[in-house]
């Protein structure tokens, strides 16, 4: 079987078991979990097939035009090249990581069919968009990833959280949508075609007229796509969804999306010296303002959410410096660690009856009760924040070392801006700080808490556990053998460590967690002298149960999160007067309402009521006069023949006169 053949069967094969779960996730249940997992197991060993034979050091391309249209042509073709292969064997090994992880966390869910048919079809989507090799192909897996994202965020549509969630997600993910899919097409207008490589070659030649306008109006579908600055407000509040979910779309799709695009199309944004310089800043911000949130959220879930939208932020800096081989690296690593975290934090859930932290650290003994947890996430932050020698450290430097290389003005980084380099190097080291504290944060409310005794549910079922250790692996091996090798898979260019920002990053990141242990020595004393709500109602139950009560259930218990008493947390005593702005994404989802919504919907209401009150007002007006003329009209036709007859003969005589009137002059 050709290379090419294996590819387009990549995409399929989970396609394929999606369609088959939902015709047959009533008729016959018992073949849903091996629907699920096995088509996406499938796909996985061929995209490691593909990457193997691919080699990364030549590119596999075919096409062939679906329809005529007239116009730009499009075709339904194939590019993969050491990008392309080794992103799609990240989202085969994350989706079937979350696959099987499902089949013990939601086991007693209702709606596990949909659930699995759904997870098939996002991971078939990310697939189709990572393999693609036209624009327009591409952007159907990209709007099918935005709809299954809102049915999945969505799952536990029974809280209001999750039914707000799912609709948030999905509008401002096609508020970036419009913009990217007009820049789409003065692309292909201007490059004659929506292949990719023909694109590359048009931008190559200078045929491309607007490149700054054509790249803004594609990064705003990248910004909420991938959850950057200013559309990132929607992905912490996705996680109101299933835990397996936020892993996959954090870990392997959707987010991951926007930073493959523009890698893929980088000679695009490097045309423009002005894109370039805003990607940084939008990099930039989104750094450091969400690392910032990060370290004030009780939510165990987001806190990684944030982290996410964070560590995409070195992705796009790493563009943003024009190299797209550390953010590819980077985008690899954090996939391997960022769904072992999410998938963990499931665990943890499960285990304490609550998404709360500050809960969490009103219980001790939490860590014996989920040790595979408790292990597989202490490995997770290490590498999170970036301490070597996990995957972490070595993806973060990559990122860290090109933007060096831009303001010293050393390395292949002609391309690049200074100005980008002196951003996203400074942002970034700040961020290294602030990463390494939310994570020892994190890590010591959860594991090293005080009080009343953690519930034991016994052993975790095995589906969830092995999960977890096959994803450590990556997570501790993948940067130290993969920065000397990726190289050649990708552009060339050295990904390895360098001197200065290594001991910058990991000076600042090792004090960022001296200086968090040293607060929570300082607040935990407090912890027992502040009483908290009750966690979830059955914690005996399902992991899906107790997560969905876990979201129902925070607020009420806990309080407004960014003003609730608890001295306890070190997050409050670091940031100061700062948390409470910081713990609601410093009011962002605030000014969009002012900004945004509210306006909106003075607009609709000002419509409703002209409809209302002046349009309906005429159309009564004008049904009106007839139905007063057919009301005297009808009050003639008494039915009585003489009074017809005489009604007849007064009209006859009155035409008589009327006549003879004439007829004299009169």
């Amino acid at each position: 079987m050709t290379t090419t053949t294996l590819a387009v069967l990549v995409p399929l094969l989970p396609f394929l078991g999606a369609i088959a779960g939902l015709l047959m996730g009533r008729t016959a249940p018992g073949f849903v979990r091996p629907l699920a997992v096995l088509p996406t197991l499938a796909s996985l060993a061929l995209a490691v097939t593909v990457a193997a034979r691919q080699g990364g050091d030549r590119a596999v391309e075919a096409a062939t035009e679906l329809t005529p249209t007239g116009s730009v042509p499009i075709e339904l073709a194939l590019f993969t090249d050491g990008f392309a292969a080794l992103t799609a064997v990240l989202v085969g090994v994350v989706a079937s990581c979350v696959q099987i992880y499902s089949t013990g966390y939601l086991r007693d869910d209702p709606r596990y069919p949909s659930y699995a048919a759904l997870v098939s079809l996002f991971t078939s989507a990310m697939l189709l968009v990572v393999y693609s090799g036209d624009l327009m192909v591409l952007l159907v897996g990209w709007e099918v990833m935005g709809i299954c994202s809102y049915f999945l965020v969505g799952h536990y549509w029974e809280t209001p959280e999750a039914r707000a969630a799912s609709l948030k997600a999905f509008l401002v993910t096609k508020l970036g949508d419009v913009p990217f899919l007009i820049g789409l097409f003065a692309l292909a207008a201007d490059a004659g075609s929506f292949r990719i490589t023909r694109i590359l070659g048009a931008v190559a030649n200078g045929d491309i007229a607007h490149p700054t306008l054509i790249a803004l109006l594609l990064l705003a579908g990248v910004a909420g796509k991938s959850a950057q600055f200013p559309l990132h407000t929607w992905l912490p509040d996705a996680m109101a969804g299933p835990t397996p979910v936020s892993a996959l779309i954090h870990a392997a799709t959707m987010v991951a999306a926007g930073v493959y695009f523009v890698a893929r199309l980088l000679p695009l944004f490097e045309a423009s010296q002005a894109a370039m310089t805003v990607l940084a800043v939008m990099a930039a911000v989104t750094m450091t303002g969400s690392a910032l949130a990060a370290l004030a959220q009780d939510d165990i879930k987001r806190v990684l959410a944030y982290s996410t939208i964070g560590q995409l932020g070195y992705m796009t800096g790493a563009l943003a410096v024009a190299d797209r081989g550390a953010a590819v690296f980077h985008l690899l690593s954090h996939g391997a660690f960022k769904a072992l975290l999410f998938l963990a934090a499931g665990v943890i859930i499960h285990a304490a009856g609550t998404n709360s932290l500050a809960a969490m650290s009103r219980m001790s003994g939490l860590r014996d009760r989920v040790p595979d947890a408790y292990w597989t996430m202490t490995v997770a932050l290490l590498a999170l924040a970036a301490i070597p020698p996990f995957a972490g450290f070595f993806s973060k430097e990559a990122v860290l070392g090109v933007a060096e290389h831009v303001v010293t003005g050393t390395g292949d980084t002609g391309q690049a801006p200074a100005a980008a380099g002196w951003i996203v190097l400074l942002a970034g080291l700040v961020t290294a700080l602030l990463t390494a504290a939310y994570a020892m944060r994190l890590w010591l409310l959860a594991f090293r808490g005080h009080g009343t005794e953690a519930p034991d549910h016994g052993r975790q079922p095995l589906t969830m556990t092995t999960v977890l250790w096959v994803l450590a692996v990556p997570s501790i091996a993948l940067g130290g053998l993969a920065f000397r090798t990726l190289p050649d898979w990708f552009d060339g260019h050295g990904l390895g460590p360098t001197l200065t920002t290594s001991v910058l990053g990991t000076g600042l990141a090792v004090a960022g967690g001296i200086v968090t242990y040293a607060a929570w020595r300082h607040t935990s004393a407090a912890a027992a002298r502040v009483p908290l709500g009750a966690v979830a109602a059955h914690p005996q139950g399902d992991a899906a149960r107790v997560e969905a009560e876990a979201i129902a259930t925070h607020e009420p218990a806990y309080g407004d999160v960014a003003h609730a008493p608890d001295p306890a947390d070190p997050g409050r005593l670091l940031l100061g007067p700062l948390h409470r702005h910081a713990a609601v994404g410093f009011h962002l989802d605030a000014v969009y309402s002012a900004l945004f919504v509210r306006p909106v919907r003075a607009g609709a209401s000002l419509v409703s009521f002209l409809d209302r009150e002046v349009v309906e007002t005429y159309v009564r007006g004008a049904g009106a006069l007839p139905r007063w003329l057919g009301a005297a009209v009808r009050g003639a036709q008494t039915g009585n023949v003489q009074t017809y007859v005489s009604a007849l003969f007064a009209g006859t005589v009155v035409l008589a006169v009327a006549v003879v009137l004439v007829a004299t002059g009169a």
